[in-house]
């Protein structure tokens, strides 16, 4: 649990420094690192509460989109997260839709990646 709560910080880190749409304000490495673990914790707070809502009432357009849709959902709940930070004082956030679109598209691929290196849950590693 706690490998995969860093795999969705690292996943975050990775899309606010590629991405210019995502920004974070810290001036050290170690604030940086910090309110990233921050984030990770809203974000995954967001996704656990929301997200089941949001896939339940779009679940015709995932069939229609064949599950495309969630990439949609996806960046709703990072502009989601970005608003939330916002309001708690995190010095993180998401500029626009299309931002939110292609790091939620980063983040699924870089916790996809880095989630295949930890293995699967209850799986023991030899």
């Amino acid at each position: 649990m706690i490998l995969r709560f860093l795999v969705s910080a690292l996943s975050l880190g990775v899309a606010t420094w590629l991405l210019p749409g995502i920004w974070l304000d810290t001036s050290s490495t170690a604030n940086a690192v910090v309110t990233m673990l921050v984030v990770a914790a809203i974000f995954g707070l967001v996704n656990a509460l929301v997200k089941p809502l949001f896939v339940f009432v779009t679940s015709p357009l995932l069939l229609l989109t064949l599950g495309f849709f969630l990439l949609v959902i996806n960046a709703a709940l990072l502009m989601l997260t970005s608003w939330v930070c916002a309001k708690l004082g995190v010095p993180w956030g998401v500029d626009g839709f299309w931002s939110a679109f292609w790091g939620a598209l980063m983040v699924s691929v870089v916790s996809f990646v880095l989630n295949s290196f930890v293995g699967r849950r209850g799986e023991v590693h030899s």
